[in-house]
């Protein structure tokens, strides 16, 4: 074969390669984000539960895209974006995929991390691009999950070069939302779970217009969650699942209660079981807040005991502290990692906390510690998360919350690089240093005093997890006797009284937010 027929059919081959339009090389700077019409989403806004008032807010979005001439002839003009806002799991993303199965237009999903490449210039060319897409086929819809990973403020993200480019990507998504081409018809939605990093000229009206917050589910919504979830479980259908379960899981998020529902089905069919009982769904519950449990972890007597204590000391602590989260369950069944025991908690349902709330909280933290040295003389590595957790509360309320009379009422969030510009001196930074060492020594005696006092009751508590390694809320009733305090509407609920009793009125008002 001739060498330049052979080099000829070479360059043939090359040229078609590159020439493809599925070709990686020449599609670096077209958006990636995902189509999907009405009859491509299974999800409905009927599967999205407990979120009422986001859903609310989005299907107004929806209606004006469904049907724009009614909101114009009356002089309306539909917001241009809106920003989910909230924790993990909270089902931001499930009401986005809603939306798409709802909306009678074209729907353009993506994620904040699908603008960063490697290549400078990718970002905001893909920006563009999906934003020349959306405007061929408005009326539309856009959304940025996780778009905190374009959308952090600028100037804020350390000396590397990348950050320019991550920069020039969030300077061309402000002109595509807001600038001088008109963005007719389409909507921008968003979510994040870090709000506060968010570059403020993205939050500005004209661009995000609508900020929308979904926190975790309150009793009732976790109550709908639970519904949506067991709807295809197979149960004994004389029970009243969804109401015992959303009693038995507070602070639970939506993602979570969909993994205990998966739990204790995978439970019940790994027993050879015909239903799923409530003894599945409670062995989920500890699985999903403590992990696995380790049944190859044989603890020695002692360290038992060690454990046994420690719970006990959180659980008696928590029982005689007005401010501190009724105790639900306590046990010193070895799960996860690390975790030997773990207490659950009914958390209070409340906005604002004073320094009293906040010093309760750090004594019931503390009790575990405490709860060793008392009775074994010698302290043990098992309270390291819990002293994490009240130095943080500690440094919170000194330098952050401005609640020291010495440091006074000042505020320095801790921002990402605050090592490098903090902003107070070093003398500031020691007097913050000397108060947290007092109130966390504070904290540390008045735990003592307390446990010293009901030495009776840490014993008792004590020996009952020994012998059944798991008690609830009216099993420490029994040995505790009844909490001092009037109790509160999460203890009302749990037991099934809140019709009977009202909680404290004036505990409540301090809890309502401005």
């Amino acid at each position: 074969m001739s060498p330049y027929i052979l080099i000829g059919f070479l360059l043939y081959r090359s040229f078609k390669a590159f020439s493809n339009p599925g070709n990686k090389i020449f599609q670096h700077g077209k958006s990636t984000a995902q189509r999907f019409e009405k009859q491509h989403s299974n999800v409905k806004f009927k599967d999205v539960a407990g979120l009422g008032e986001a859903k609310v807010e989005i299907e107004e979005f929806v209606n004006f895209l469904k049907n724009p001439k009614k909101f114009h002839d009356i002089g309306a003009k539909i917001p241009r974006g809106a920003i989910l806002v909230g924790p993990p799991g909270t089902g931001k993303t499930l009401i986005a995929k809603a939306t798409a199965g709802e909306a009678n237009v074209p729907f353009f999903s993506t994620s904040g991390s699908d603008f960063v490449e490697m290549f400078v210039g990718v970002g905001p060319s893909r920006v563009r691009d999906l934003f020349d897409l959306a405007r061929k086929n408005a009326p539309c819809i856009v959304f940025i999950d996780e778009i905190d990973a374009i959308g952090r403020a600028r100037g804020q993200g350390g000396f590397s070069g990348g950050n320019d480019e991550r920069e020039n990507t969030l300077n061309q998504l402000l002109v595509e939302m807001d600038g001088f081409t008109p963005l007719k018809n389409v909507v921008v939605l968003a979510a994040t779970n870090r709000p506060d990093i968010l570059d403020k000229a993205l939050l500005r009206p004209g661009r995000f217009d609508r900020r929308i917050t979904i926190d975790n589910p309150d009793l009732k919504s976790r109550e709908e969650i639970f519904r949506v979830h067991l709807a295809n479980l197979v149960l004994d259908k004389s029970i009243n699942y969804a109401e015992k379960l959303s009693k038995l899981t507070p602070g639970f998020s939506g993602a979570d209660i969909a993994n205990v529902c998966n739990e204790a089905a995978l439970i019940a069919a790994r027993r050879n079981a015909d239903l799923i009982t409530l003894e599945h769904f409670d062995a989920a519950i500890d699985r999903i807040i403590g992990g696995l449990e380790k049944k190859n972890k044989v603890l020695s007597p002692q360290e038992k005991k060690t454990v046994a204590y420690h719970e006990a000391g959180h659980a008696v602590v928590s029982w005689f502290l007005k401010h501190c989260h009724p105790l639900l369950k306590v046990s010193i069944v070895p799960r996860g990692v690390a975790a030997l025991g773990y207490a659950q908690y009914l958390p209070k349902e409340q906005f604002l906390q004073n320094k009293e709330q906040i010093f309760d909280m750090m004594c019931m933290a503390l009790g575990g510690r405490v709860a060793e040295q008392l009775t074994f003389g010698t302290i043990t590595t098992g309270a390291q998360d819990d002293l994490q957790k009240i130095t943080k509360m500690a440094y919170s309320q000194i330098s952050i919350y401005g609640m020291n009379e010495k440091v006074g009422p000042l505020s320095f969030p801790r921002r990402d690089n605050s090592d490098l510009t903090r902003p107070y001196s070093e003398e500031t930074a020691e007097l913050v240093d000397e108060e947290v060492r007092k109130l966390l020594k504070a904290a540390y005696d008045r735990t003592k005093e307390l446990l010293i006092e009901h030495k009776d009751g840490l014993e008792s508590v004590a020996k009952l997890l020994l012998e059944k390694e798991v008690i609830h809320y009216e099993e420490v009733e029994n040995v505790l006797g009844k909490r001092p305090f009037e109790k509160t509407k999460e203890e009302l609920i749990h037991l099934g009284k809140a019709d009977e009793e009202k909680p404290n009125e004036s505990t409540e008002t301090i809890n309502q937010s401005p």
